[in-house]
């Protein structure tokens, strides 16, 4: 189990713009900190999984963050550890805006700011409690204990109260109380040094932070923040109480689940990695593959775009064709795959397979130019399986393809020597026209209620449904309130997930 979370929290640094590790290193002055404290183990040990998972709903809702501040991983970097009630946090949010805007006139980057003000100030609290409540949903999916849940969903909430949720004080979960402090108390570290992370936390006791917290950090903070033993080992081997494990169909579950927090980046790729994942399989048992190796490329499949956090969610929603810089960065989402993965001695494998989805038997492909003679019989099947599926899935540049042209494609594909014919052979004879009757669907949800969920999950509008579905925004408003109902949620972002996890899509 922390294997598997350590490696995790390394794609929620990606995903929140945070230098690789950073959430490992956090969790060892966390824990650390929280022994000074006092802690027992059981305190102990939500501090230790909510430090490495604290930002595990950081996919929620990125496209909309990217609409208004461009570049929202940049964002990120700049404002994650700022304090949200200051006048600083206002100019990097109006500099943000500026920036997105660059290529505009003067006036035009003036009402492109005021109006992005506008629009942060209307979905800002929308945002952060989608964050939570998707942040949520994944740790009861990833089979945390029920504490350790609690707290992750208060990962924006303050000492003082102005925080999301709005609860204060002894409300707050102790351990995420413990692990925002020493969050921001490393980086700040990393960036400024011990004397100014110290200044930093102490100017934030009784706001952002607890105060017997920051005393017991300020008179341990050299001790605390001067450790450079490896992250890594040092947080395998420091977790608290007993070692968890997760069986095969635990384990399973777990990639099921990081399929969707992928996925959850943006409304074009909601399903696709689990998607890919059941071609994949089939496609690998039309081939002949062993037992064992359908697995790993099933697993593989659900887990090969989890670099994609480390990408802008405006990239990969841009509609006009990218520029070469973006390309690049495009370029390095299986590398990211891989290293989330590259750490542990029994993820790395399946990590390595997962990153060669972009990979072409001509050495055209990327990150490595692998050619034919470098790649696996699983490899060539995941690749060709990426190729398929992704087709027939709606675009921002270009809408879904019809089976026949995308079957089509993908054999000229082969015929061009990029993909191996015998595993574009077996995707095909393994897919067809399939219409699967349901006669109920989940938490009583309706036909209809169905296609709203979907509309919600792709981010349209309430006039944009009533207009799809021909009914008047006030039905579907009536629709969206009788779902969140049903499927007891409250945001936009749970919504998405919910019908992810049911495979509504």
């Amino acid at each position: 189990m922390a294997e598997l979370m350590a490696a995790l929290s390394v794609a929620t640094d990606l995903g929140m713009g945070q230098p690789l590790e950073f959430a490992m290193r956090s969790c060892i002055t966390a824990v650390r900190l929280g022994e000074k404290l006092g802690f027992n183990d059981e305190d102990l040990r939500a501090v230790y999984y909510q430090s490495l998972l604290r930002y595990i709903g950081c996919n929620a809702e990125t496209y909309l963050l990217a609409a208004v501040f461009g570049d929202e991983l940049t964002f990120r970097t700049n404002v994650i550890h700022a304090d949200q009630t200051s006048l600083n946090y206002m100019r990097q949010v109006v500099e943000a805006i500026r920036s997105a805007n660059s290529n505009m006139g003067p006036l035009g980057i003036l009402q492109s700011v005021a109006s992005g003000l506008i629009e942060a100030r209307q979905f800002t609290e929308g945002f952060f409690s989608g964050h939570c409540e998707v942040a949520e949903r994944l740790a009861q999916r990833l089979f945390l204990e029920p504490k350790i849940v609690h707290g992750i969903k208060q990962v924006y909430a303050r000492w003082d109260g102005k925080g999301i949720p709005a609860i204060k004080g002894e409300e707050i979960a102790p351990g995420m109380l413990v692990v925002s402090l020493a969050q921001d108390a490393v980086f700040i570290a990393q960036l400024d040094g011990v004397d100014s992370s110290i200044r930093l936390i102490q100017q934030r006791k009784g706001s952002m932070y607890a105060p017997k917290h920051v005393e017991a950090f300020a008179r341990h903070a050299k001790e605390l923040l001067n450790d450079n033993s490896e992250s890594w080992e040092t947080v395998l081997n420091m977790e608290p109480g007993e070692k968890q494990y997760l069986t095969e169909a635990g384990f399973e579950s777990a990639c099921e689940a990081i399929a969707d927090f992928t996925d959850i980046k943006s409304p074009y790729l909601l399903g696709h990695s689990s998607g890919i994942a059941r071609t994949a399989e089939s496609a690998a048992r039309k081939a002949g593959l062993s037992e064992a190796a359908i697995s790993e490329v099933r697993r593989a499949a659900l887990l090969h775009d989890i670099g994609r956090v480390g990408v802008s969610a405006g990239i990969w929603g841009k509609r006009n064709p990218l520029i070469v810089s973006e390309w690049e960065k495009i370029h390095l989402h299986p590398y990211y795959t891989e290293r989330v993965f590259s750490r542990s001695e029994k993820l790395s494998p399946l990590g390595k397979l997962a990153s060669t989805h972009h990979e072409r038997l001509d050495g055209s492909g990327y990150h490595r130019g692998a050619t034919s003679t470098m790649l696996t019989q699983a490899a060539k099947i995941l690749a060709a399986s990426d190729v398929y599926h992704a087709m027939l899935e709606a675009r921002p540049h270009r809408p879904a393809l019809e089976v026949d042209e995308a079957s089509e494609k993908l054999l000229n594909e082969a015929r061009a020597g990029r993909l191996d014919q015998d595993a574009v052979h077996a995707v095909l004879s393994s897919q067809g026209r399939r219409v699967l009757a349901r006669k109920s669907f989940p938490a009583g949800l309706s036909e209809r209620e169905v296609d709203v969920l979907r509309l919600i999950a792709r981010g349209r509008t309430i006039k944009e449904m009533g207009k799809q579905l021909t009914i008047s925004p006030k039905t579907v408003d009536s629709h969206i309130q009788h779902i969140y109902n049903k499927i007891n949620v409250s945001t936009r972002a749970a919504a998405t997930l919910f019908a992810m996890e049911n495979r509504l899509l």
